[in-house]
């Protein structure tokens, strides 16, 4: 196994050298930071052990490039007496242990032994990373922290039943492709998985969809249609945001669910459908509930097993990983192989940074510093988000929090000013690339175009306003 010592001082250097290759690894040193990244560009390495406190580049920053370029490598941190307290940060910003100067070899040996057994996740957890192919792109998760973990267990557990389930989450964060895993590994994984967005369709449209119409049965039913309910029947169905469908509406489903025949549309037969149904919102339908907004009822006739997913910002030790997946995927999807991964302060900047738009936020920012790098490292500028972050925190400079309540309500104002920022950069982007035609911006982003102007209303942007600049 190949390991790297980082120190300033020749004496630890040549000591950890003789009592690691005594017991068979391949060591390599470096007396600085800088000369550390580089070796970390060039080689890969199954473990790192280095000095807290260096000259010119911390262990801090040591730590922070070896997660941006080599996230699986544990980390062991050497410190000194006085700087214990900020050796267990460090572990708690991703570093494996900590070992305090003076110490002896067996010390290390048996640091550098426990750090490389904790290494991979358990076994059954590693048999579940497989079964729902994490190593994947974004249309399949990533990510290895506890949160993750609980997902992937919740996903085998309930995938081997036919019980309803609702995914709740931030936008973002992978809803439907807990519910395209779901069914994967069902009994039903060889029959129809039909997804609908119940955002994109206004009231009487997601009847027809779901239910189905017979022709004549409303102007512009030129033709009878079944309905999704049918188009799924033997397979999986998944209503996303299902919290935007109107009152009257679910009652109509909660009646279809429980009888589990539809009637379609202008029809008088109904008909018999065997389904298992997901549904997903990012907002809290017990809230809606006792807001009047959602039927009781129907929450608890989807609420059967319940399945959140985390954002991002709270599973922050997955970041690397995610990191280092796109920017491999996009390094082959631009031919940019020149590349190494990501500067050390780029790095700090992503895991400090709230990702209000979370994994799918985090794809689209390393798909543009991958197109913007110009050099073999993608530097902090090219993120493009520096200037939005600080202008959100800059609102609130100076002002601190007396209690819980007020900190919670301005987090909540930093995350959707951060949000808004994300939203306005995508319709601005998506306008620009289509000369300002909305229809064919719509089409670009995947948006229906309502949906589209919707957005546009309510971020404030006129089309002709910028046209006729």
């Amino acid at each position: 196994m190949n390991v790297l010592v980082v120190d300033d001082e020749p004496v630890i250097r040549i000591g950890l050298t003789r009592t690691l290759e005594g017991a068979s690894f391949t060591v390599d040193t470096a007396s600085n930071g800088h000369l550390a990244i580089e070796m970390l560009q060039q080689k890969n390495y199954d473990l790192i052990i280095t000095d807290l406190k260096m000259p010119g580049m911390s262990g801090f920053e040591v730590l922070s490039a070896v997660k941006a370029l080599q996230p699986e490598a544990p980390v062991i941190m050497i410190t000194g007496f006085a700087t214990v307290e900020t050796a267990v940060e460090a572990m708690k910003n991703g570093a494996a242990d900590y070992i305090v100067k003076p110490f002896e070899p067996s010390q290390i040996l048996e640091k550098v032994q426990r750090a490389l057994e904790q290494r991979p996740v358990t076994t059954e957890e590693i048999l579940v990373k497989k079964e729902l192919d994490c190593h994947h792109g974004f249309d399949q998760f990533i990510g290895e922290s506890r949160e993750m973990q609980k997902v992937y267990r919740r996903i085998i557990q309930v995938a081997a039943t036919d019980s309803t389930v609702l995914i709740t989450g931030e936008s973002g964060t992978g809803k439907e492709v807990a519910a395209r895993a779901i069914h994967k590994h069902s009994s039903r994984r060889d029959q129809p998985f039909v997804a609908v967005d119940c955002t994109a369709l206004a009231e009487n449209l997601l009847e027809s969809e779901l239910f189905g119409h017979v022709k004549g049965s409303f102007t512009g039913a030129m033709q009878t249609k079944m309905g999704l309910l049918m188009v799924a029947d033997g397979g999986t169905l998944f209503l996303d945001e299902v919290s935007n469908i109107s009152l009257g509406t679910q009652a109509k489903l909660l009646r279809v669910l429980q009888e589990r025949k539809v009637t379609p549309i202008g029809g008088t037969q109904p008909v018999s459908f065997n389904v298992r149904l997901v549904a997903a919102s990012n907002r809290n339908l017990k809230t809606m509930v006792s807001e009047g907004k959602f039927r009781e009822d129907l929450f608890f006739r989807l609420n059967i097993i319940p399945l959140d997913l985390p954002p991002l910002r709270e599973r922050k030790g997955d970041i690397p990983l995610l990191i280092h997946h796109f920017i491999t995927r996009f390094i082959g999807e631009t031919g940019k192989e020149n590349l190494r991964g990501l500067a050390p302060d780029a790095m700090q900047f992503l895991e400090n940074y709230s990702f209000p738009g979370n994994v799918r936020e985090l794809v689209n920012i390393i798909e543009r510093a991958v197109v913007l790098a110009e050099g073999d490292i993608i530097q902090k500028e090219n993120l493009e988000l520096a200037e939005a972050a600080e202008a959100s925190s800059a609102e609130f400079e100076g002002y601190v929090p007396q209690n819980a309540e007020a900190l919670k309500e301005m987090k909540r104002q930093i995350r959707d000013r951060s949000v808004e920022n994300v939203e306005k950069a995508f319709v601005m982007s998506a306008l620009k690339r289509n000369n300002w035609n909305i229809s064919r911006a719509a089409e670009d982003t995947g948006m229906l175009r309502p949906n589209f102007q919707t957005m546009l209303k309510k971020l404030g942007i006129s089309v002709k306003d910028y046209f006729e600049r």
